[in-house]
């Protein structure tokens, strides 16, 4: 750290303004290049975005300064407060005895403000007015403001990552830490960083507009809603397409405030104009939500504006992720408030490693299996399947554990009998749950065709919970209602749309699609929406030679139709045995990854292929399911929930933008983070350098 004597001034806040000559190398010093010549970030001009410039620093400069004594020189660094029993530092705030020596205060300046001393200093000294210390003029170059607005820079990606408002660095003892490692930093405004942030959205948006625009197969979108500790709703809007090497792209398109009521017509007014703004209204194939009233109305309305402008087949998915875990809640809530008290006990193991170790050698002598550490408390489904696991794999260790600290984790926590048993029977019902679960969140590609697939093992395994003599009625009464949800997600997406998504899955096909959405209709639909949409204007016609033209009435053609006709012939005969071809072969095994087999095989199939790029990119979750299944879901929920309204759209969008790949832009200029780093390490380096030079002089 490199503390020259300066500028100490006493604000509201207790936010310490230091100013002093800079000692650290201008830019021009660095080696290679100076910062300027590197083009690591563009210049802010606070005028551009209506804001104020940074503050500066007061730094004067007078005649000669008088000679003190030593010990003058030391008490004019404190003040003494007003009971008179204490000394404060002017420069940190740390107060002393009225008693202590004036060599201890000698030795706290060189300690913690190596510099003080280099000029005979005259300070004036007010407790109402800022402290000015004042010294002799210094030959060298004050550094350029650009090289304070490296932290500045460093900062936004801070706030972008963690998701944290601009106000979080107007936090007063933030600011001071900053001050304290280096007193000529100068922070801009929260207003200035709200400014800097809406910049850097305009000019990634711009980008992601380029991006749609090279798109050349359909898109689909998803819907995700909340509501901010403001109580103001949000949709995000995130589009998925397959690109021409049968890689499977998303992004983000914009985090967008639902006005007051927020129901179905806001919601579509929203969407509309969101698909407008990146010209993609007319490309759109599905739109998949999270199965909330609002949002299908929203839906609909859109389907029927798209089908009355014959823009091309739309269809909306209900997801199958918010279904499941509706369905997995209700097979969860006879034993919830035994998941409540196991979990609390999961709490305090976490927290204590004693309790921790004793759980542990009690499972491994017990032969209750091995528990990696820390368990999963969390409400999500993740963490109430871990509870039920640790009742049916590890109940006598967690009764030995729990009798043991029996003071500090007090007897509520043991279970008796029937609760054990309610755990024991919800746990082996709920397991094939667990697995698609898993199996859900592990897939890189999750088709519509392989959802419903488990979807369909899903609804086995309630009916046959509900139908069995063993269940007891609780469970009985529970599997009812999941079977309702199960059964109305099924007619949800029982239609021509989803058949064809399905089919066109190499693993699912015709063979293993349900028998609620496997139809023969759906089958000759299928072949003329390919013939109709995608065995012409893709490809031209493979036909030659031409026969003499004759109709059953014995007149003649054109030759222009002639041609037209045979061409006709030959495309429809050609696309229908590409899809016969097809869906005669056996499907592909499960673990088949669905874009690389497509990406093979695409020669063989060049039309069905186009097809299939557009509708294996329609999705049957509105989120990852790891989010809505797992405790990754409680991070999101926290950081966009606490997220002020003047902030949440720039920040989430930049946050997925650059966790896409997209680098951060400022006015269409690329900010180089990591020619940023590189001169931070450099600084540091020379920082480090100098430090042991003044060690070895001294």
């Amino acid at each position: 750290m490199n503390f020259g004597t300066g500028t100490v001034s006493g604000k509201a806040g207790n936010v310490m303004d230091w100013s002093v000559n800079n000692a650290f190398k201008t830019l021009k010093d660095m080696e290679p290049k100076s910062v300027m010549d590197m083009a690591i970030i563009p210049s802010v001009d606070s005028t551009d975005i209506g804001l104020g410039s940074s503050e500066k620093g007061n730094v004067a400069s007078t005649a000669k300064p008088r000679k003190k004594t030593m010990t003058s020189v030391f008490l004019k660094f404190f003040e003494t407060a007003p009971d008179g029993k204490s000394r404060r530092c002017k420069f940190c705030g740390q107060s002393y005895s009225i008693a202590t020596a004036t060599g201890n205060l000698g030795r706290h300046l060189t300690n913690r403000h190596p510099g003080y001393d280099k000029s005979g200093d005259t300070v004036s000294t007010s407790t109402q007015q800022s402290i000015t210390v004042f010294r002799k003029p210094q030959t060298q170059a004050k550094a350029p403001q650009m090289e304070l607005d490296h932290l500045n820079w460093l900062l936004i990606k801070w706030l972008i990552l963690a998701s944290l408002p601009p106000s979080a660095l107007e936090e007063k003892w933030l600011v001071n830490s900053y001050k304290f490692l280096n007193p000529s930093v100068q922070l801009w405004s929260g207003e200035k960083f709200q400014g800097v942030l809406r910049e850097v959205f305009r000019s990634m948006r711009e980008d992601v507009r380029v991006i749609l625009e090279q798109v050349s197969s359909k898109v689909s979108i998803t819907l995700d809603f909340w509501a901010s500790y403001e109580q103001i709703s949000y949709m995000s809007i995130t589009c998925q397409w397959i690109d021409e090497n049968w890689t499977f792209q998303k992004i983000l398109l914009d985090i967008c405030h639902i006005p007051s009521p927020c129901g179905g017509a806001e919601i579509y007014h929203t969407l509309v104009r969101v698909l407008k703004e990146y010209s993609i209204e007319n490309r759109v194939l599905s739109c998949t939500h999270d199965n909330s009233p609002d949002a299908m109305h929203a839906c609909h309305t859109l389907k029927e504006d798209i089908d009355s402008q014959k823009a091309g087949p739309f269809c909306y998915v209900p997801c199958a992720a918010c279904t499941l875990n509706s369905i997995i809640n209700d097979g969860l809530r006879t034993t919830k408030p035994i998941i409540s008290k196991v979990r609390e006990f999961v709490q305090e193991m976490n927290a204590s490693a004693q309790i921790k170790d004793e759980f542990v050698e009690f499972a491994a002598a017990y032969h209750e299996g091995s528990w990696k550490f820390p368990l999963d408390a969390s409400s999500r489904w993740s963490g109430s399947y871990q509870m039920l696991d640790i009742v049916r794999k590890a109940g006598k260790s967690m009764d030995t554990v729990i009798r043991k600290y029996e003071e500090t984790l007090g007897s509520r926590m043991l279970l008796n009998s029937a609760e054990k048993t309610a755990m024991n029977i919800v746990h082996a019902f709920l397991e094939p749950f667990y697995k698609t679960t898993n199996n859900l969140c592990t897939y890189k590609v999750l088709t519509v065709g392989l959802v419903v697939f488990f979807m369909d093992h899903i609804s086995e395994r309630i009916a046959a919970c509900r139908d069995s003599r063993l269940s007891p009625d609780w469970l009985k009464s529970a599997a009812e209602d999941m079977a309702t949800k199960a059964r109305k997600y099924n007619e949800q997406v029982c239609n021509i749309f989803t058949y064809m998504t399905a089919i066109l899955d190499p693993r699912i096909k015709v063979e293993l699609i349900p028998e609620s959405l496997n139809s023969e209709n759906y089958l000759e639909e299928s072949r003329a929406h390919f013939i109709r949409n995608y065995s012409t204007g893709h490809f031209p016609s493979i036909t030659s030679g031409y026969g003499a033209p004759e109709l059953e009435d014995g007149g003649t053609v054109s030759f222009a139709e002639e041609i037209a006709r045979k061409k006709r012939r030959a495309t429809m005969s050609l696309a229908t045995d590409e899809l016969t071809h097809y869906l005669s072969e056996p499907p592909a095994p499960i673990p088949t990854d669905v874009l690389e087999w497509w990406k093979l095989n695409s020669a063989r199939y060049p039309r069905l292929s186009v097809m299939a790029r557009d509708f294996l990119a329609v999705q049957a979750t509105s989120v990852a399911p790891e989010e809505l299944f797992c405790c990754k879901g409680n991070e999101i929920d926290r950081q966009r929930i606490c997220i002020p309204h003047n902030s949440t759209q720039s920040l989430l969008c930049i946050k997925s933008w650059t966790q896409d790949g997209m680098k951060l832009k400022y006015r269409s200029s690329e900010i180089d983070y990591e020619g940023l780093m590189e001169l931070a390490a450099t600084a540091a380096a020379d920082n480090n350098a100098a430090g042991s030079d003044k060690k070895h002089k001294s």
